[in-house]
């Protein structure tokens, strides 16, 4: 039954990291007139393993079960150029912010594409 909702969980851990991340990006906008502000951003590398885990097949493949993630975090980010002694990039910040947006969106409706579809199976259509 796990293999049902294989998909629906990997689309819902896709569309919090770009929440998450929008949120971060946000906050770097808020703050880019704070001097000595540093920008930070969400790493993503344990979800994303998870979510895409791959399975040996055969005893040639190499094991990738053990790779080493952290998770999903927020880490300041180093050696950018601002004015102010912030080091915010107001046309950086944006396009990820516009960036992250639209890949939450698409996200949220491939999730509900998704639900929809499950529903239809459900319901018996």
């Amino acid at each position: 039954m796990d293999s049902v909702f294989n998909r629906t969980d990997a689309l819902s851990a896709s569309a919090a990291f770009h929440l998450e991340r929008t949120k971060v990006i946000q906050s770097n906008i808020a703050n880019a007139d704070t001097p000595g502000y540093r920008p930070k951003e969400v790493v993503f590398s344990r979800h994303l393993d998870e979510a895409m885990a791959m399975k040996r097949t055969d005893a040639k493949h190499l094991d990738v079960s053990g790779a080493s993630g952290s998770g999903m975090r927020t880490v300041s980010v180093e050696n950018r150029s601002g004015y102010d002694r912030n080091q915010v990039n107001m046309d950086e910040e944006m396009s990820k912010l516009a960036e992250s947006s639209i890949m939450y969106k698409s996200m949220v409706e491939s999730l509900k594409k998704e639900l929809s579809k499950l529903n239809l199976v459900i319901s018996g259509r």
